[in-house]
């Protein structure tokens, strides 16, 4: 299966099991590890892991298994790994901490602001 079309196949599951403030970020031009990054967020622990299942199981009924998954014993931060797409299902707080859209939104000749001395 395509990137593209795996990557759309995660953000319908998501969004079916109404995953909340769904970002996808194409980080081709920063990273051989993977195409995309999926984030999401869910309203409780179960809800994180609902919606890692919903992927995983999204991804088998088209015939690809995740690489792995990990962070469903605890809930509150569930990535799954596809190889081209990974998804990082986590709780509003945890999401806040983390921040990994501004860590891999950066785009092509933007500078990082802290090179920038900023």
């Amino acid at each position: 299966m395509q990137s593209d079309a795996l990557k759309d196949l995660i953000c319908t599951a998501l969004e079916d099991l109404k995953g909340e403030d769904l970002r996808v970020l194409d980080v081709r031009h920063l990273t051989t590890i993977t195409d995309w990054m999926v984030v999401v967020s869910g309203r409780s622990d179960r809800h994180v892991k609902s919606l890692a299942d919903a992927v995983v199981d999204g991804g088998r009924a088209a015939g690809v298994r995740p690489i792995g998954v990990e962070g469903q014993q605890g809930g509150e931060w569930v990535l799954v790994d596809f190889a081209d797409v990974l998804v990082h299902v986590m709780l509003p707080k945890v999401r806040d901490f983390y921040n990994l859209e501004k860590l891999w939104d950066i785009r092509p000749g933007r500078e990082s602001g802290a090179a920038q001395g900023g």
